[in-house]
């Protein structure tokens, strides 16, 4: 998957290579954990990892709990299949992750911190530890941090497993070696993370911002994209388009210029939906595409989510109904059991969706569908339950022809305020 060239007047800075590496960093340090963080609550930087939380914010929680030891972890780990935005990210800056990782790991005050990668992603942890290993040795990093005696150890942490690893609870828990399920929230990891203690968990594209922000400006950052989500995201768009890819996309931009972004329809297909989200994500039909902006807002209006940025163009030869269920038995499967509402209620629901598919669906099944929907997303533990029934939702809400007389006019979103 390759990075797609962004059209005229697109912001880009993610990619962007610092004019001088560490600049940021040696400002953080000079600023004080404070300033740092106000000026990231000034910027508007919220998470990308899916969370949408406060950047700032979540570093002032982890900073000011009590503890003789803090951690700070970018994450890496893409969970969903065939995407690859973080892993682009980390081999064309791997700089700008670790340096804003090493922000984070100075404003939270803590002494260790790692960046957890997929285990095959190989060339990406090799950009990344020569980044590291490179600043070691100009004491930048390490048993000397900016050559002030403060220790900072950043360690890049291959990891394999399932795609539950990617939530952040989970992910805590596969670096210390333990069984990969979630965890209630709240108390979040930057009261109780790794090892119980403190941790500031950010997803690569968050920390990647944070360089720029410092070095910018919080106004600079402010103004681009969406007012009450600035800045700008990865998408990586595949499917029925001219050219798949991955773009980096100024929030809020309407999804008809995204699809615009990647040359439009393939040849000889006509799109007719994007699945936005990955495999919890959402239908969203063509003709909301220019209403719809790419927000967690706008597109939680319409039953999507922006996930792990992840979107694929679907054209006319695509069948919602058995897409859906498909996507609904993989959420099964990549389930891990802790509650009973998903191990249990995402096949039930993936079972009534072939029943669609095979033609044997009663309109008894269409309102156990919503039902149980709303039963899982309600009781859910983690995003990946709560957002599991959205592919059935969303496709029985904008494609219910499809899914056969048994369904009549339906209104389908998740009913949990998770998603």
């Amino acid at each position: 998957m390759k990075r797609l060239t962004a059209p005229k007047g697109w912001s880009q800075l993610l990619f962007a290579p610092s004019p001088e590496p560490w600049a940021a960093l040696r400002a953080a340090a000079a600023a004080g954990p404070a300033a740092t963080t106000a000026t990231l609550i000034d910027a508007g930087l919220r998470g990308r990892g899916g969370g949408g939380f406060l950047t700032g914010a979540k570093w002032q929680s982890t900073a000011a709990q009590p503890s003789d030891q803090r951690y700070a972890v970018a994450n890496g780990y893409e969970s969903d299949p065939a995407v690859f935005t973080n892993r682009l990210l980390m081999e064309e800056n791997p700089q700008g992750v670790v340096e804003g990782l090493a922000i984070a790991a100075l404003t939270v005050g803590a002494r260790e911190a790692f960046i957890a990668v997929r285990a095959d992603y190989t060339e990406a942890i090799t950009r990344l530890e020569r980044v590291i290993a490179t600043a070691q040795a100009e004491r930048i990093l390490g048993t000397s941090l900016l050559g002030t005696g403060r220790e900072l150890i950043i360690t890049v942490r291959p990891l394999q497993g399932s795609s539950m690893i990617g939530e952040e609870t989970v992910l805590l828990k596969a670096l210390a070696g333990k069984r990969g399920q979630p965890e209630q929230t709240p108390p979040y990891p930057s009261e109780i993370g790794y090892l119980g203690k403190p941790t500031a968990v950010n997803n690569v594209a968050t920390l990647a911002a944070v360089p720029w922000i410092l070095n910018n400006g919080a106004v600079a950052y402010s103004q681009i994209g969406d007012s009450n989500q600035p800045g700008t995201a990865l998408v990586q768009i595949s499917g029925s388009v001219a050219h798949p890819g991955v773009l980096e996309v100024p929030t809020g931009t309407p999804l008809n210029e995204i699809v615009a972004a990647a040359g439009g329809s393939a040849a000889g297909a006509t799109i007719k939906a994007l699945l936005v989200g990955g495999p919890t994500g959402g239908f969203i039909p063509a003709n909301l595409f220019g209403g719809t902006p790419y927000s967690g807002a706008g597109l939680k209006s319409v039953g999507a989510h922006i996930g792990s940025g992840a979107m694929l163009a679907l054209d006319q030869s695509v069948a919602i109904p058995e897409l859906a269920t498909m996507l609904t038995r993989w959420c099964a499967d990549e389930a891990c059991g802790k509650t009973i509402p998903c191990r249990i209620g995402t096949r039930r629901l993936a079972e009534i969706g072939q029943r669609f598919v095979d033609g044997l669906a009663s309109p008894a099944d269409a309102d156990r569908l919503q039902k149980l929907a709303a039963d899982v997303s309600d009781g859910a533990l983690c995003a990946h339950e709560a957002l599991a029934p959205s592919p059935l939702l969303t496709g029985v809400r904008y494609f219910a022809s499809e899914f056969g007389p048994a369904v009549a006019a339906p209104s389908a979103t998740p009913t949990s305020g998770r998603s």
